[in-house]
């Protein structure tokens, strides 16, 4: 055990240490790697060395959380700067990364929701959309916004007809957050009754609100680290996002109110049902009705019905009502395809940019499901190809870009037998990489120009919603090897970034090059921190506690012990042969020059040998 000044510790490990000025220890910096402790026992007088990366990083962070409680002087033991890795991420995700990352839209937490990264507008008044309909929230906010001046707050309540497209698009420039459920609660003040929000997780970074799909993966997650209530009140703001907002909004801000993402609302809701206190049985049951009675008013008014019905093939799509360029995409995002139109007016791209009743049985719902299973097989199967592919509604063929979600239909459990083992046997291989697997082909990317910039939902990036969803989908069939090798790259990628770069858990991954330094569009979230991770990434923390479930012990110490997934899994014999269809992309080189050798080239520097 040692004991340790705070202050005068943080700044001898940064000026010694963090010889690139981010703040944090990671594998790229060049100092000695090496700085003596004074031991508690001692008093101080006799010292011992903290070698290596993890332990100088971990010693950064503990020595940060130190701080942060106020403490000059700690007796920290050794093993906490040689905790087990996996032990250690697990640890912070549960207890550390979930608290951070909630939300709550009151009088409490108003002013850290409000702050809204992706707004670039003039605009930055602090402002919230109240629905038609709640006239006890909009008094609310009212009462909040003049007990709490300096906070600024505009309160606005929606008309009716909320997600009319031109209503939605004269928002743009007075953007604001959404309100969500709450709950009335003793008032200890007046003795009365008030109002007080649920608490929700937000992914992290710049996207500070309620996601749709987001908060499917990252309720997973919180029922593995026995967060059920966090989870469940989730639920309960997507049920009142459907009755006020009309749709489970991508996200709660308002210029979201037209957009929606894929629905998982059903599924989601009996996955946290099952977790619920079975004691309490008839009032888990009227929860779960009303989730369920909310997701089949979603499916006849928005999935399908028009606009996002396609009548000709049965199928849904997504076909936002929105009318011009989301407001929140970074500046440059639609350039390339605008361009071209800009130019053959005479104008800049951004003045081109302005110019049912009966009672359902479950009966009706396996019909449903049965039928619509049937036009996937009928319009997304390529037998060819052994994939599923999006149709295209207007030319009415296959797009054959070769995408990982061609494997969701193994999550949903619609693909038949033989489909799904010829996915395993012939297609997998396409998108297994060293570190899991990517968002699609290569080949199907195409090479990278200015008319076709790199986009990070491709080649060679790494997303957790596609890790989960496969590995579920694979077990369910009965392919548990499989998902449990893809589990396995995929943690062992998060752990030794975790390891190597000072506790990072990011947004997604580059898998081939097993790195966090993405330049694809907005590039990475989750990275910015000084000294300590306090948020990970919301889908990224639940990928690694749900992942960890599919892990034996035996792999998990592998995990822990950052064994390349090629050693691993016996494969290091096909090292320097033709690895052609045999191993995933990148399993030729070593899988910590490769981090290297990317992180080097993201930062400009020439790696000669620094001390890990």
């Amino acid at each position: 055990r040692f004991l340790i000044d705070v202050e005068e510790t943080i700044r001898i490990v940064l000026e010694q240490e963090d010889t690139d000025g981010d703040f944090q220890i990671s594998i790229t910096d060049a100092g000695p790697k090496v700085i003596s402790l004074g031991t508690a026992t001692s008093n101080g007088y006799k010292s011992f060395d903290i070698r290596g990366t993890y332990m100088l990083s971990n010693l950064l962070q503990e020595l940060a959380l130190a701080r942060d409680h106020g403490r000059q002087r700690i007796v920290l033991d050794e093993a906490r700067l040689t905790e087990n890795p996996v032990d250690r991420l697990s640890r912070m995700i549960k207890y550390g990364f979930w608290s951070s990352l909630t939300r709550r839209i009151d009088g409490d937490g108003l002013e850290i929701i409000c702050a809204d990264p992706k707004n670039r507008t003039a605009n930055i008044k602090p402002r919230i959309y109240v629905p038609h309909g709640e006239p006890k929230m909009a008094e609310y906010y009212r009462k909040v916004a003049e007990e709490k001046p300096h906070l600024g707050l505009d309160v606005v309540v929606l008309p009716p007809k909320c997600d009319d497209p031109a209503f939605v698009k004269s928002l743009n420039d007075k953007p604001g957050i959404l309100a969500l459920a709450m709950k009335e609660v003793d008032d200890t003040k007046s003795g009365g009754k008030t109002l007080k929000g649920i608490p929700f997780i937000v992914p992290g970074a710049r996207f500070n609100e309620l996601y749709n799909w987001d908060s499917y993966f990252i309720s997973l997650g919180l029922l593995v680290d026995g967060h059920v209530e966090m989870a469940k009140g989730m639920v309960d703001h997507f049920v009142f996002e459907i009755k006020h907002y009309g749709k489970i909004l991508n996200g709660s801000r308002s210029y979201y109110l037209c957009r929606t993402q894929p629905p998982f609302l059903t599924d989601m809701a009996l996955q946290i049902f099952n977790h619920l206190d079975r004691s309490k049985y008839e009032e888990n049951k009227q929860w779960l009705k009303r989730a369920i009675q909310a997701a089949i008013k979603e499916y006849h008014t928005i999935w399908v019905a028009q606009p996002r019905l396609d009548p000709e093939s049965g199928l849904s799509r997504y076909r936002p009502d929105g009318l011009g360029i989301p407001p929140e995409t970074e500046a440059s995002h639609f350039t390339h395809i605008l361009e071209p139109y800009a130019n053959k007016h005479g104008i800049s791209v951004l003045e081109f940019t302005e110019h049912t009743s009966r009672p359902q049985t479950s009966e009706d719902w396996f019909l449903r499901a049965e039928l619509r299973k049937e036009r996937i097989d009928q319009y997304c199967w390529n037998e060819g190809k052994k994939l599923f592919f999006d149709y295209d509604t207007v030319t009415k063929k296959q797009i054959l870009y070769e995408s990982v979600t061609s494997f969701w239909p193994l999550w949903a459990g619609c693909a038949s037998e033989d489909q799904a083992w010829k996915l395993v046997t012939y297609s997998m291989s396409k998108f297994e990489v060293i570190g899991g697997l990517v968002s699609g082909t290569e080949e199907s990317r195409g090479r990278i120009s200015l008319d076709r910039p790199n986009r990070q939902w491709d080649f060679p990036y790494a997303w957790p919603p596609h890790q989960i969803m496969t590995w579920v989908g694979l077990e369910r069939y009965g392919y548990l090897e499989d998902a449990q090798r893809l589990a396995y790259r995929f943690l062992y990628m998060m752990t030794t970034a975790f390891v190597d770069f000072n506790g990072v858990v990011p947004e997604k991954f580059d898998a081939v090059k097993l790195s966090h330094l993405v330049d694809a569009e907005y590039g990475n979230q989750g990275i910015d921190f000084k000294m300590v991770p306090r948020e990970g990434f919301g889908w990224m923390n639940a990928a690694y506690q749900v992942g960890l479930t599919f892990l034996t012990n035996h792999m998990r110490r592998a995990v822990a012990a950052c064994q390349s997934p090629e050693i691993f899994f016996n494969r290091r014999d096909l090292v320097g042969a033709d690895l052609t269809n045999t191993a995933p992309r990148g399993a030729d080189l070593d899988p910590l020059g490769i981090a290297m050798e990317n992180a080097m080239e993201s930062l400009h520097i020439d790696y000669a040998g620094a001390p890990y």
